[in-house]
């Protein structure tokens, strides 16, 4: 089946859009409430949306591109939202790769200003894509996590959750949650249960069936991109459906 993901500034929305990615997150998570959901979108600045043939969106991912400083210096940050895709189309890439030309667009506009993935994982799918993607990301398996790349993940994780994050830990854990994932995505397939990322994502956060989440930072630069990753960031113009 033909799928094409595009990317475009949250504002150029429609609200029937809106209403099809509430149904399709709703579908996929607990604790889950219209005005939530519309509250999230609207912190975002950026979305890409999958459609199939007849123009259906099937899933979509939203990140928020924010400035800060850091040591000194201006760096700017993508928060990575939500991202769902209907479980038919599971096998497709075309989201994660409209992503990783956005960012290489994001990129591309300040190459001197550093620019930072800081990513929420309250899955292990969701977190076996840095691992996909970049060859250095925090935390990771079998590697200790630079104290400087550690302060500014806290940092960042403070900045915007507050006391719901432990530096002790790395995770997010809310007094209510924020979102749960259904039953059947909180499962883990026998077969994940063999690959390292995945046993250190349950290792990091074990509680992440009930909400918490495993708070990662990964530099985007070329030279820490895989190299599919690293193509599709240089390319930076997302292919027109």
């Amino acid at each position: 089946m033909s799928l094409c993901a595009t990317s475009f500034d949250c504002s150029r929305l429609r609200q029937n859009e809106i209403d099809r990615m509430f149904e399709i997150y709703s579908a996929s998570y607990h604790d889950t409430s219209r005005l939530r959901f519309d509250q999230d979108l609207k912190d975002k600045t950026h979305c890409i949306v999958l459609r199939d043939a007849d123009e259906v969106i099937v899933g979509f991912t939203t990140l928020k591109l924010y400035e800060k400083t850091w040591a000194g210096k201006p760096i700017r940050v993508i928060f990575s939202g939500d991202t769902i895709i209907d479980r038919e189309h599971w096998g497709s890439q075309q989201l994660a790769f409209a992503w990783m030309r956005l960012t290489g667009e994001i990129w591309q506009a300040m190459p001197d200003v550093p620019l930072y993935w800081f990513l929420i994982c309250k899955g292990h799918r969701t977190y076996r894509y840095l691992g996909a993607m970049a060859l250095s990301y925090a935390p990771r398996a079998g590697a200790v996590t630079d104290p400087d790349t550690q302060a500014l993940l806290d940092h960042l994780a403070i900045d915007r959750f507050g006391e719901a994050y432990d530096p002790n830990t790395g995770v997010l854990s809310f007094d209510v949650p924020q979102g749960r994932l259904t039953t059947e995505l909180a499962e883990v397939p026998a077969p994940h249960l063999r690959l390292n990322n995945v046993l250190y994502f349950l290792e990091k956060n074990p509680r992440y069936a009930s909400g918490d989440e495993l708070a990662c930072l990964c530099s985007l630069h070329p030279d820490n991109l895989r190299p599919l990753a690293l193509r599709l960031f240089a390319d930076a113009r997302p292919t027109p459906c």
